[in-house]
This record gives C-alpha cells, structure tokens and sequence, in this order.
C-alpha cells in the first residue's frame, strides 16, 4: 500500500510540475522523440528557414544572370570574330577586283554591307588619316628644286562629289544609304587631299592633276576642280580620244612616260585605285589612299 501511494505521489508530482511548467514558460509543443520546443524558437526555426530559401533562390537567380552574361559576352565575341573575318575577307576580294578590274555583280553583297559600316563606324576617316601623316611625314624630309620639275602626280577622279553641299548630303542620307555613304567617303577624301595639296603647293611642288575622263569634259572638270579648291595647278591630264580604248593602267602608264620625257620628276603618285599606281615610270615613293569599294556600289547604283 505504501508502494502503491509512493506512485501516486509520484504521479502527482509530474501533473503539478508540468502545470507549473505551463504557466512559467507558456505553451509548449511535444515533438514524438519527445523534445518540447516553445512557441518562440518554433517562429525562429521557421524564420530561418524562410530565409534560407530567400538565398538559395536569390543565389539561383544570381547563377543564371551570370549564365546569361557569359552567353552574351560569347557570343558578342562570336559576332566581332564574324566581323573581323568579313572585313579580312572583302579586303582580299577587293584588291584582286581592283587588280583584274571586277565587274560590279561579282562583288558580294556582304562586302558592301561591310564597306558602308566601315564608313559609318569611323575606321574609314582613320585610316585616311594615318596615311595623310605617313605622306606628310615622307614630304617634311624634301624639298623641291627650282626649276618646277619636281611633281606629284594626283589622281582626281574619286574625290568629288556628286552634291556637294553637305547639309544636302547628310539630309538625304538613307533614301540610297549605299550610294549616301558613298558620297560621305568620297567628301572625307576629298577634305583631306585637299589639304595635302594645299601644303605642297606652298612648299612650291609642281602639282599635276590626272583624271581617266576624256577632254571633251574639259571644262566642266576645271570647273569641278575650282569649285571644290583645286586651283593653280600646274596641269591637267585628259584622256585624248585615241587613249578611251587603253586600258585605265596602260593610260597612267603612257601619260607617266610623256611627263618624264618632258623633264618631270615624279615623286610621287597618289590615288586610291591602283590602276594609276600600276606600270612603269612610278614616282620614287608612291602612296595609295585607303579606298573602301564604294565607287563600285556607286556605278552599281546609278546603273539601275
């Protein structure tokens, strides 16, 4: 009987701490492995977890930005790479179209697309530039004799313009973007030749001007060469009617010939078309102007 009211008592105990428990600590929850956890760390663990989610998917979220970073940097790389290859491609096509005197049809289309991007984008009035100092930079070292033999030999035909009123120009670019661009090229040459000619004018080198139109347009291409500031040159070589059936380079070549026999000294030759930097009788350091093949895309252009 003791025994069994020891239990009792026991019992007793536990009912009575248990109370005191709830009314200490407020409620409490039982867990089967019999762990009891309060109200409070239960809103704690949950916080927790929330927030390990909140990162994990934040951290997801910041992978697959990054994933797609790499695949644009990829494949702007990619894209410059094609760039690249396309200019280095149309480069070589358009030196051997300028050797072997290509019809406007064989060039291919993305090689004018690139020419025009090559305007637009700048690279274009760079390379003019670099080869006005190489020029420049070649005359600083010369000076010319006194007697007016000394000459430059400018080939004239790409660097007038068709309108040249820029504020015109730049307003009708995009009716005919190719043949626009063309123009553009065309006045960025022509600015830059200009001042060259302006230099060596004043340093008293005898200028000679030669174009491949025939003399019966004599006039109206003085009068081009004075509009656009061409002015006392020292000649102005035409094709004669018995020459409009030589070859652009065999032209250059005989009229190089004649002036040498004449007593000229060439010094140089400046064009951008190699025909006229083709043959014999060359000056003694000759300099070709970077030339995108927009005289191509032009004669395309007023052909249709």
């Amino acid at each position: 009987m003791s025994s069994f009211t020891h239990q009792m008592e026991r019992g007793d105990s536990s009912q009575s701490l248990s109370s005191r428990g709830g009314s200490e600590l407020g409620s409490s929850y039982m867990m089967e492995s019999g762990l009891y956890i309060t109200s409070f760390a239960a809103t704690i663990l949950i916080a927790a977890l929330v927030t390990v989610g909140l990162l994990f998917v934040t951290l997801l979220i910041a992978l697959a930005a990054m994933l797609q970073s790499c695949q644009s940097k990829s494949s702007g790389v990619i894209q410059l790479q094609e760039t690249i290859d396309g200019y280095n491609y149309c480069k070589v096509f358009a030196l051997h179209g300028e050797l072997n005197a290509l019809e406007t049809d064989e060039f291919p289309r993305i090689c004018k697309i690139l020419a025009i991007q090559y305007i637009k984008e700048g690279q274009y009035r760079r390379d003019l530039n670099l080869t006005m100092s190489v020029v420049e930079t070649y005359f600083s070292s010369l000076e010319p004799q006194n007697d007016g033999l000394d000459a430059v030999l400018i080939d004239v035909d790409d660097i007038f313009l068709s309108n040249p009123s820029d504020n015109q120009l730049h307003s009708r670019l995009g009716q005919h973007d190719e043949y626009e661009w063309a123009e553009v090229a065309k006045h960025l040459k022509h600015m830059l030749v200009l001042g060259l000619y302006k230099k060596l004018q004043a340093r008293g080198w005898s200028l000679i001007l030669i174009t491949r139109k025939p003399e019966k347009q004599k006039n109206a291409v003085q009068e081009n060469l004075i509009v656009a500031g061409y002015g006392d040159w020292s000649s102005l070589i035409m094709r004669s009617d018995d020459e409009l059936q030589l070859k652009s380079w065999e032209y250059f070549s005989r009229r190089r010939a004649n002036l040498q026999k004449q007593g000229f000294r060439i010094t140089s030759v400046i064009s951008s078309q190699l025909d006229a930097l083709t043959g014999p009788c060359l000056g003694k350091r000759n300099f070709k102007l970077a030339n995108p093949i927009y005289y191509r895309i032009k004669e395309s252009i007023e052909s249709t």
